[in-house]
């Protein structure tokens, strides 16, 4: 495989050629937008180790594991340049290729692992993995005499009930390649984890615990989701297949709110419905990844009943929420940020 996209002068040569089908990826984010490759210099601090405007050729290592990308939220312009977008309602999905690069004067982190898309850094690799893949990463390099890339997307953007949405990034490789057990252990506690859909398709076709092909078939309109997402409900025993389909049903509801009069109440409903199987979701989450991705529900749902001032339902929903993250939180923020709000509910309550 060869391409050449202008903006940077990259040139690709695949080191392995593993591809994973991006639908369901698709399905989430929505159908995506300009392809990356589009010629767009644009000026930007951060310059890339080689000179800007020359042509560079890279190695690409495919794989289907997941590797996370951290600190995105720093480098949310360039996303959106990269993307050729800007933030809106609509959810984004482009599909790029993601330089590694061993930052060895990064005066913070001496292993820390940086990662550029078209000449621009996005994020890095947390230092927990930057630790780990370094070695790995320094040795490719240094066996094919050039930088090393692998595939993915950028995704993100849409509505959420509290903002504007981020966009994020997603690696797909080998860790074998990196001279790395193929079992990968849980995400630190550090990790930047998210929903934990990522690793979820990631990981879907090589692990028979649950199916999320039904993804495909849900409609992209808000309406019809809701319909195919009850039906499917009805019929799924499978708690990592439930929990996302619940969370898919609640944003097809809330994007509803304008739509039928009784789209917040029906919300409110699958809420309560999605936290009755939390502690069966909870155990499938730990037993899978060791840890429990972030949990969307449990705040919305704080946001929601602050807005009607409701502070007891509010605090309920709180606390619920980090007796489900426990200590196994893949984001403790989301686990601070849900003890910040009940300290607030408390003094509202006069507690």
């Amino acid at each position: 495989m060869t391409l050449q996209p202008p903006e940077d002068g990259m040139r690709i040569r695949s080191g392995r050629h593993k591809e994973k089908g991006m639908g369901l990826f698709r399905k989430l984010f929505g159908s995506g937008g300009p392809s990356p490759y589009q010629p767009e210099v644009a000026h930007h601090d951060d310059q890339p180790p080689w000179r800007p405007g020359t042509r560079i050729e890279v190695q690409v290592y495919e794989g289907r594991t997941g590797l996370e990308v951290v600190g995105e939220s720093h480098y949310q312009d360039a996303l959106w340049r990269l993307v050729g977008s800007t933030p809106g309602h609509d959810r984004v999905l482009v599909d790029v290729y993601g330089v590694l690069v061993a930052e060895s004067d990064n005066e913070y982190d001496p292993n820390a692992v940086s990662v550029w898309i078209s000449g621009l850094r996005i994020g890095y690799l947390s230092r927990e993995d930057a630790q780990r893949y370094r070695p790995g990463l320094l040795a490719l390099e240094r066996k094919h005499g050039k930088p090393i890339a692998l595939p993915g997307v950028i995704g993100g953007g849409g509505m959420r009930a509290d903002g504007l949405g981020r966009l994020g990034v997603f690696l797909r490789h080998d860790p074998s390649d990196f001279g790395l057990s193929a079992s990968m252990p849980p995400p630190p506690p550090e990790s930047m984890m998210r929903t934990g859909l990522a690793g979820a398709l990631l990981t879907d076709e090589i692990d028979d615990s649950y199916d999320l092909e039904w993804m495909e078939g849900v409609p992209e309109d808000a309406v019809g989701a809701i319909t195919k997402l009850r039906q499917l409900l009805e019929q799924e025993r499978d708690p990592i297949d439930r929990h996302f389909m619940f969370h898919e049903l609640e944003r097809a509801l809330y994007r509803s709110r304008d739509t039928f009069t009784s789209a917040l109440d029906e919300y409110d409903t699958a809420c309560r419905q999605h936290d009755a199987e939390m502690d069966g979701i909870r155990e499938a989450f730990v037993t899978k990844w060791g840890k429990v991705p972030l949990l969307e529900t449990y705040k919305q749902m704080c946001i929601r009943q602050q807005k009607a001032k409701d502070f007891e339902q509010a605090l309920w929903w709180a606390e619920r929420g980090i007796a489900v993250y426990g200590v196994d939180a893949a984001r403790p923020e989301a686990v601070e940020d849900l003890g910040k709000r009940a300290e607030t509910y408390r003094g509202k309550l006069g507690r």
